[in-house]
C-alpha cells in the first residue's frame, strides 16, 4: 500500500474515491474468499521462555484471562436492537444531519430508529468480518515471527479471535437478526495485511492499527451500550484486544530501532493508508444504500462535516495514534505520519494512554472472578 505526499489534500476526502473501492466487492455474497499468502513459515530451535520478558508476562496473562461465550454470558436477556446500544453518533437531534441540504433531512423518528438498528447491524457485522481478518492474521504471526516468547502469546491470541468471531456471530443471529457483508474497504485491506510477507507488516497492520481501531470502538461502543449482554460481552472482549494490542507495541519495539529510515518510511505510509481505509469505512455506505440514500451525497456530506460532527470517527483513532507514538512513527524522517494525521484531525489523541500501559487495567475478566465470592469451607 502507498499514498503519495501529492495526492493527499486531493484524494483525502475525495467521494469518488472512496465509492470507487466498492468496486473491488463484485460478489458481497460470496461465502468464501482466497487470498494468496507467501510468507515464510519459521521454526526457532531456541525455546528458552521469557527471554523476553514482557512477552512472556503478557503471555501468562493471558492463560489466566480467558473467558468462555457460552457460559459466561447470559443469552437468555432478551435484546431490543433498535435500543440495545442507545446512543449512536449520527441522526436524531444532529442538527447537521437535519439541515435542509443534507441527503437525510426528510429523515423523521420512524427513518433514525430504522437507521440505528441498520447501523448497529452493520458495525457488528464489521467487527465479526474484521475478527476473522484478525484470527487468520494472528495464525500467520504463529507461523512467521521469529522469536518464541511471541509464538506462545500470539497462540493464546488465535484462542481469543476464535471466540470473538463465535461471541459476534451469536449475537448477530440471536440478537440482531441481520447481517451485513464486509465493507470492500475492510476487505481490501485485510487482503493487503494477509499478502505481505513480511511479519512485522502483519503486526502493524492487524495489532496496530485494526486492533486498535477495534478496541477503540468498543470502547465507545460499551459507554452508550443500554443491552446487559452486550455491556459485558463488549468489556470482556476490551480485555482481550488491549492485550492483542500491546504485543504488536512490546514487538515491534524491539523491532523498529533496527530498520532503515527508508523501511520506516513505508511502514509510516501502511499504517496511514491503513487508517485512512478504516476511517472511510465507517461512512457506511452500504446503510446508507439500504435505507434508500444516494449514497455519494451521504459520503460526500458527512466527509465535510464539522469536527464536532464527526467525534465518532476521530475516536477511532484514539488508540493507534499514542502506539503509533510509542513506535516511533509519528515523528520519524520529518514527521511523515504525523502530518498525515494532521490532515485527518486525528493527531489530538497523541499523548493519550498507550496500550502497553493500559491492558492490566481492563481485564475485565480478572476483575469479575476477584469480585466473586470464595467458596465455602
Amino acid at each position: 500500500m502507498s499514498i503519495s505526499d501529492a495526492d493527499i489534500r486531493n484524494d483525502i476526502n475525495d467521494p469518488d474515491r472512496i465509492m470507487q473501492l466498492a468496486e473491488f466487492n463484485s460478489n458481497p455474497e460470496e461465502l468464501i474468499h482466497a487470498v494468496t499468502d507467501s510468507s515464510e513459515a519459521i521454526f526457532t530451535w531456541n525455546y528458552e521462555k521469557g527471554e523476553r520478558a514482557k512477552l512472556d508476562k503478557l503471555y501468562e496473562k493471558a492463560k489466566t484471562s480467558q473467558w468462555n461465550a457460552q457460559t459466561d454470558l447470559d443469552w437468555s436477556i432478551d435484546v431490543d436492537p433498535y435500543t440495545a446500544l442507545g446512543v449512536l453518533a449520527e441522526g436524531g437531534d444532529n442538527g447537521y444531519y437535519e439541515a435542509p441540504e443534507s441527503p437525510f433531512h426528510h429523515f423523521g423518528d420512524k427513518e433514525w430508529s430504522e437507521f440505528t438498528y441498520q447501523s448497529f447491524a452493520w458495525r457488528m457485522s464489521q467487527f465479526l468480518h474484521g475478527e476473522q481478518g484478525a484470527l487468520l492474521c494472528t495464525a500467520k504471526i504463529v507461523e512467521t515471527v521469529p522469536w518464541i516468547d511471541a509464538k506462545y502469546y500470539a497462540a493464546t491470541q488465535v484462542v481469543d479471535e476464535a471466540r470473538h468471531v463465535e461471541v459476534f456471530a451469536k449475537y448477530l443471529d440471536e440478537k440482531i437478526g441481520t447481517e451485513y457483508p464486509i465493507s470492500p474497504h475492510l476487505r481490501l485491506l485485510l487482503d493487503d495485511i494477509i499478502t505481505d510477507n513480511r511479519w512485522d507488516m502483519t503486526y502493524l497492520g492487524m495489532q496496530i492499527m485494526v486492533e486498535g481501531l477495534a478496541l477503540a470502538a468498543f470502547g465507545f461502543m460499551h459507554q452508550f451500550a443500554d443491552d446487559p449482554l452486550l455491556v459485558k460481552m463488549l468489556r470482556y472482549v476490551m480485555s482481550d484486544e488491549a492485550r492483542h494490542v500491546a504485543f504488536g507495541v512490546l514487538s515491534l519495539q524491539e523491532l523498529y530501532p533496527q530498520m532503515t529510515q527508508a523501511e520506516i518510511q513505508e511502514r509510516q505510509e501502511f499504517a496511514f493508508e491503513a487508517g485512512l481505509r478504516m476511517r472511510d469505512r465507517f461512512l457506511q455506505q452500504e446503510v446508507w444504500d439500504r435505507m434508500g440514500v444516494n449514497v455519494r451525497e451521504a459520503v460526500k456530506y458527512q466527509l465535510a462535516a464539522p469536527a464536532e460532527f464527526k467525534q465518532f470517527q476521530a475516536l477511532l483513532f484514539s488508540k493507534i495514534v499514542p502506539n503509533c507514538k510509542k513506535l516511533g512513527l509519528l515523528d520519524a524522517g520529518d514527521g511523515w505520519l504525523r502530518k498525515r494525521f494532521e490532515e485527518i484531525e486525528v493527531i489530538q489523541f497523541e499523548d493519550w494512554a498507550d496500550t502497553t500501559e493500559e491492558y492490566s487495567d481492563l481485564d475485565q475478566v480478572a476483575a469479575d472472578r476477584n469480585a466473586e465470592p470464595a467458596p465455602a469451607g
